[in-house]
């Protein structure tokens, strides 16, 4: 096989539990299936070497079969000539022409079950892995919007440095409509301008951070990892949002179909340029879960209807006309939340456990005194013994919605949490910076705020003509506003992981404070919150870097490894 089909066949996962009809095979069989399951006498194995698309077609069929999976694909898949799959099968492990035509076939084969035994769902049955490089840092979040069935992996800004200039440029995205404009020059003036104070910065702040936090105890590969991280996390605040990055994704048939549809339907021509290019290689290994997100019957008016959403923008304009910001700076404001919150999550740990309806369990409830339903709720957490021992489901009945003013570099990091809802406003420069504390104290101050302070000139003036396209030259120390509307169980998730004192301080502060407010107004539903960290720290890598010299430690012993 390729290396790209052994990669997806060894991640992507299938397994089947309970067939309900014991299998006995004959050795002639059992040599023709063996290649393609983990095993062939158990009630849960798992398919390799398949195409992504025999799999979904498998599942197919197999969802309206009384066989088991292995006996559909050796009956009605491997047994039927016109199915083609052992062309298919055998084709996938050469090269070049042979490989094309093996998707080609497995495209017909899958359509061709899928026509009989199948539904859109199909398309979650297959999945692929997809690499996107050198793509700014709007479009990353454009991508890692995408809260179901993609699972991301971006190239961090806390541990590589962004000052290499490739070919002799510096890594930033230079956006078509701003090239082909009068703004060029402007843009790439101030792009180069922030890079080269970024890559200043880097040796003076990693020398102050040294002379601050002298190594004690450390291994040398612990401190200097620690310091990098502390230099990445002050310095990135002059990183535009424009910077160039790479994002690893690994998503199934149908969330990419949908991904790409929003993709092309985005007013940003970096998008629709981006989406293209995805489709374009996604053909090659899951053609026909794709197939549909920007044909005239299906995607072009799927488009159209997302894209309808962008012309809110001007309704929004004249409604809001006569509104004022005045100084509202606040960085976080608990805009709503559950005032019956205790009884419905007592409620809801209740119903499980009776056979009584859910409206009059809450009757009793509201009965019910605070100690008493304290009580219930004190049970219904007690034994966690860390942040991974989520709370169930119950707390899922009670949300909290946040209006947060904070930095770009804040969003990215919160932005990753997906079972949430938030969105975000446009970036701008409007909001103003925080000048880091370390900036100020290495005396960089006056040669980061004069950055600053012109980038958002440059803004200013390409915003004018250009609202979406000037985004990318705003540093991401610049504040923007977006919401996030949680449920209770996901708020445990979230305090507790992003305060852990590895996380970046910004980030740490935010999420206490969400973590105050939400005690503020529900005590005793934050009182199962035990392992939200509320201390500061100065190198907050310190720790993470010495356990994993412990884990190399154990490994070299476990495995001979010798420096």
């Amino acid at each position: 096989m390729s290396e790209l089909n052994v990669t997806i066949n060894v991640v992507v996962l299938f397994v089947v539990w309970g067939v309900g009809v014991f299998d006995s095979f004959t050795e002639e069989e059992k040599a023709i299936l063996e290649p393609f399951f983990t095993n062939l006498d158990k009630d849960v194995f798992a398919l390799r070497n398949l195409p992504e698309v025999v799999k979904g077609a498998l599942f197919a069929r197999y969802s309206r079969s009384d066989k088991s999976l292995r006996r559909v694909l050796l009956d009605e898949f491997i047994k039927k000539p016109e199915m083609g799959f052992k062309q298919i099968v055998r084709m996938q492990t050469d090269s070049g022409v042979d490989q094309i035509v093996a998707i080609q076939k497995a495209e017909e084969f899958y359509e061709r079950v899928l026509i009989g035994f199948g539904d859109d769902s199909v398309a979650e049955l297959g999945g692929a892995h997809l690499a996107v490089e050198n793509i700014s840092n709007i479009a990353t979040k454009v991508i890692e919007d995408a809260r179901i069935g993609i699972c991301p992996l971006e190239k961090s800004t806390r541990y590589v440095y962004f000052d290499q200039k490739p070919g002799g440029k510096y890594m930033y995205y230079r956006d078509k409509d701003i090239m082909e404009s009068r703004f060029a020059d402007l843009y790439i003036n101030t792009m180069d301008m922030l890079f080269d104070t970024y890559s200043s910065f880097i040796e003076p702040m990693r020398k102050f951070l040294m002379e601050r936090f002298p190594n004690e105890g450390m291994s040398e590969r612990a401190y200097k990892s620690t310091i990098r991280a502390k230099v990445c996390d002050i310095i990135r605040v002059l990183l535009p949002t424009g910077t160039l990055t790479n994002v690893g994704l690994f998503g199934n048939g149908r969330a990419f179909d949908y991904l790409l549809t929003k993709m092309y339907a985005h007013p940003m021509r970096e998008m629709r340029d981006l989406a293209a290019a995805m489709q374009e290689e996604l053909r090659k290994v899951i053609p026909p879960f794709v197939k549909r997100c920007n044909d005239e019957k299906h995607g072009k008016p799927y488009q159209a209807f997302l894209r309808d959403k962008w012309t809110i923008a001007k309704l929004s304009k004249e409604i809001l006309r006569d509104v004022t910001e005045a100084d509202d700076k606040e960085s976080l404001r608990l805009i709503d939340y559950d005032k019956d919150a205790e009884t419905k999550v007592v409620a809801a740990i209740l119903y499980p456990m009776s056979s009584l309806p859910m409206a009059k369990i809450r009757e009793k409830v509201a009965r019910m005194s605070s100690a008493e339903r304290k009580k219930v709720i004190n049970a219904y957490v007690a034994g966690r013994t860390n942040r991974r021992h989520k709370p169930g489901r119950a707390f899922e009945n009670v949300y909290y919605t946040f209006d947060i003013l904070g930095d770009y570099g804040i969003y990215r990091d919160i932005q990753r949490h997906r079972i949430l809802t938030q969105e975000r406003q446009l970036i701008t420069t409007k909001h103003g910076y925080d000048v880091p504390v370390e900036i100020e104290d290495a005396d960089l101050a006056d040669k980061f705020r004069e950055a600053m302070d012109a980038a958002a000139v440059a803004f200013e003036k390409i915003s004018m003509v250009m609202p979406l396209q000037a985004q990318y030259v705003v540093p991401m120390g610049y504040k923007i506003r977006w919401y996030i509307t949680m449920n209770l169980r996901e708020a445990y998730h979230l305090c507790e992981l992003r305060t852990c004192m590895q996380g970046h301080p910004t980030y740490r502060k935010l999420a206490q404070n969400i973590y105050k407010k939400i005690k503020e107004v529900h005590p005793v539903l934050a009182e199962g919150m035990k392992f939200v960290d509320m201390n500061d720290y100065s190198l907050e890598r310190k720790e993470a870097e010495k356990r994993i010299d412990k884990k190399i430690e154990e490994i070299k012993r476990k495995y001979g490894y010798q420096k």
